[in-house]
């Protein structure tokens, strides 16, 4: 049998109605922005193969020290021990945190990046004899789909076959300049109920590229410091660059107690979660009462070889011409965004940083918008990986991407504005 073939004998793909959607693409190599498929055709990987890779597919310097590290230790207990490539990773990582960050700890992707920061928040209050277990998130978040990170996102078809199993959260609308007071009023209220609020820094990625002032969000992280409630940063998605700082909430003044990583982190290389926090909330687990432990961890926590390859893209991000490119990317969205936002058939555009998201004007915003299939396949026969979500159409490329690039996607995104 052909490679798909047998794929499609043995493998249950994510997100996939198997019995509808098409057969699946082999992909046999990456470089660069490009992925490679069996039958020769060369894709533009313009959304960083699920918003993982920043750097390029296969990059030389990545490889090289994944390979240096397999031949010398590929993995350990974490409980107990320890190793030069997670100690390195930790102390790379507080260089370019915010100055109150100052634990690492690690798992291995970003929704258990987000349970871990869910149980250090709700231990921390019980640690402290306060049983505070309400959480606040926003309408539309997505922070992963394990169940503690399913409570916390915004209940859809995605959730709804375990709604009734969801602990209890608090929602509330993305914050602007009419709303914030009263969000404000309600954090108030609840302050003595609220273990933390948890949040997407800027843009609610899958919630379909949904996008805030910083202005707005730093009013309410201010708040909750004011009133003792814990701040969750889930920058699994805008980390590393992608809003045009290293991190999202280095647009805001106030900064979280615990922040979240993943996806860019080993640039898109291998799977790794980091959940970070300040000196107050590791210290309320320090005791002699072995019950105050954060009971947590992995097979796989700290694996040498995936903080390995985190240490190597930490090393390429840190590059000036890497900077260089986020900056080049967000100047190219926006010529774009100002030449096309006017469109008749685009009800929004929005930008920031790396990120560009095109919003069709169509009956109703929904990821199961028929549109949707139609523009994946107009843009997979152009060469392009673009994934919308639904009606709306995001760009988010690997920091490598050329100028010639950008301008064949937005060419096409044109032509397709032209078509549907």
């Amino acid at each position: 049998m052909d490679l798909v073939s047998r794929d499609l004998e043995a493998i249950w793909h994510p997100y996939t109605q198997m019995k509808t959607a098409a057969k699946p693409i082999p992909i046999v190599k990456g470089e660069g922005v490009y992925l490679y498929t069996e039958d020769g055709r060369k894709l533009i990987d313009a959304i960083s193969s699920w918003w993982v890779n920043i750097h390029g597919h296969s990059h030389p310097y990545i490889a090289q020290k994944a390979f240096e590290q397999l031949n010398q230790l590929e993995h350990v207990i974490f409980a107990g021990f320890t190793h030069p490539q997670a100690v390195n990773l930790a102390e790379n990582l507080l260089s370019i945190l915010p100055k109150n960050q100052k634990k690492i700890f690690y798992s291995d992707n970003g929704s258990t990046a987000v349970e871990v920061a869910l149980k250090m928040c709700l231990q921390y209050w019980f640690n402290k004899g306060q049983q505070r277990k309400k959480i606040l998130a926003f309408k539309n978040a997505y922070h992963g789909d394990t169940f503690g990170a399913m409570a916390v996102s915004g209940r859809s078809a995605w959730t709804a076959p375990f709604d009734s199993l969801l602990f209890d959260v608090e929602f509330i609308d993305l914050p602007n300049k009419e709303n914030v007071e009263r969000i404000k009023s309600k954090i108030t209220n609840l302050k003595s109920e609220l273990a933390c609020f948890i949040f997407e820094p800027l843009i609610q990625g899958s919630g379909g590229m949904l996008m805030y002032e910083a202005e707005d969000l730093d009013v309410l992280m201010q708040h909750c410091q004011k009133e003792d409630v814990l701040t969750i940063a889930d920058e699994v998605m805008t980390g590393f660059g992608r809003t045009g700082k290293l991190f999202a909430t280095d647009h805001t003044s106030a900064k979280a107690d615990i922040m979240c990583f993943s996806k860019g982190l080993t640039g898109g290389t291998m799977a790794l979660g980091i959940t970070s926090c300040k000196q107050e909330i590791y210290d309320e687990f320090l005791s002699d009462d072995k019950m105050k432990t954060l009971f947590h961890g992995h097979s796989f926590t700290a694996n040498p070889i995936a903080c390995a390859v985190a240490n190597a893209s930490f090393d390429l991000l840190m590059k000036p011409e890497t900077l260089e490119n986020i900056k080049r990317i967000e100047q190219k969205h926006q010529e774009f965004k100002s030449g096309i936002q006017d469109h008749p058939k685009l009800k929004d555009v929005r930008q920031t940083g790396t990120i560009i998201a095109l919003e069709w004007a169509t009956e109703g915003t929904s990821y199961f918008n028929s549109i949707r299939d139609a523009l994946y396949n107009f843009f997979l026969d152009r060469n392009i990986i673009l994934r919308p979500l639904g009606n709306i159409v995001y760009i988010m490329p690997p920091y490598c991407i050329s100028n010639e690039d950008l301008d064949y996607i937005y060419q096409q995104i044109q032509e397709a504005l032209d078509r549907f």
